[in-house]
């Protein structure tokens, strides 16, 4: 395909096997999609996990700060030295991916290399809109959408795959020194307090834990609203992905919003089922396809102070 022709020997499979490890949500959902969309997707998962490996592996904040600008130079240079940049260019020219959105995921796993203690909602949804809701941007291009309709109902259904991530990992965040939980919600606390917390926090991150998934669930709601402007194909990949990841959100709530010394899990057989609905949902929901649905501004109130620093 000519994408593996435009890419480093090897790269796309690579892209394959970190997408079969690391994204078996998402690995399952690809399946769904064409040859072409299916190739593409799997290269940008591989950036993006890339990015994230240089943040949360490199144990020295300073190294992975270098190695994340250098990889910031490289997309403003065209030139890139290693392969998943590179890739990522080949994608860019291969579909005419806008590199901003990238450069806004770099400012969010950036963002992670300091103490995190984000302060309200606001925040909150800044920063999903940066690590996840730019890889929905990304993906349009990738799926060949090109109505500027789709863009805010793909930013919101990654910002709600995000806000599930941050639900499920209230824990595992905290041992690593970050506290997304807001500030507004749970009080300043340190993430050391919430990696062991009293019976008082406890209340608190479950009280907060349930917000955050009853949040999700509008972001949710409205990237169905937009799964029409997508290829059929695609439609049911990305419409099986969220309901997948939006399941997770449910294993939470079954154990009482507790995530601080669990993960919750959706096994294979759940997924199973939720891929035989979204099929049985996408041939009988009219909904599914029809292009009229009305964006709800108010979702991404909290991007305008991103889009006033960028000019």
């Amino acid at each position: 395909m000519a994408l593996a022709r435009a890419t480093q020997p090897g790269t796309v499979e690579a892209a394959r096997s970190v997408l079969r490890k690391h994204g078996r949500t998402f690995h399952l959902a690809s399946r769904l999609l064409g040859a072409a969309h299916a190739e593409r997707a799997a290269v940008l998962y591989g950036f993006c996990r890339h990015v994230d490996d240089l943040a949360d592996e490199s144990g020295d904040a300073v190294a992975a700060m270098a190695a994340l600008e250098a990889v910031r130079r490289s997309l403003r240079t065209r030139q890139a030295e290693d392969p998943w940049t590179a890739a990522l260019l080949a994608l860019q020219a291969h579909t005419g991916l806008s590199l901003a959105p990238v450069h806004a995921l770099l400012d969010g796993v950036q963002s992670d290399l300091s103490p995190v203690r984000l302060a309200d909602e606001a925040s909150l949804v800044r920063y999903a809109y940066q690590v996840a809701g730019t890889v929905g941007v990304m993906m349009c291009a990738v799926l060949d959408v090109r109505d500027p309709r789709a863009t805010p109902f793909a930013i919101d259904l990654g910002i709600a795959m995000q806000l599930t991530n941050i639900a499920r990992d209230v824990g595992t965040d905290a041992r690593m020194g970050r506290r997304y939980l807001p500030a507004s919600w749970v009080g300043d606390v340190p993430a050391c307090d919430i990696a062991a917390p009293d019976p008082a926090l406890q209340r608190e991150l479950r009280g907060a834990t349930r917000r955050l998934l009853r949040l999700a669930d509008r972001y949710y709601a409205s990237g169905e609203a937009g799964l029409a402007f997508l290829p059929l194909r695609a439609r049911l990949a990305i419409l099986t992905a969220g309901r997948m990841y939006r399941a997770i959100g449910g294993r939470i709530a079954a154990a009482d919003y507790r995530s601080w010394d669990r993960r919750a899990v959706v096994g294979p057989a759940a997924k199973a089922g939720l891929a035989s609905q979204a099929l049985f949902a996408l041939a009988f929901s009219a909904r599914l396809h029809r292009r009229d649905a009305v964006h709800d501004a108010s979702l991404q109130h909290a991007l305008d102070a991103l889009a006033a620093g960028d000019e």
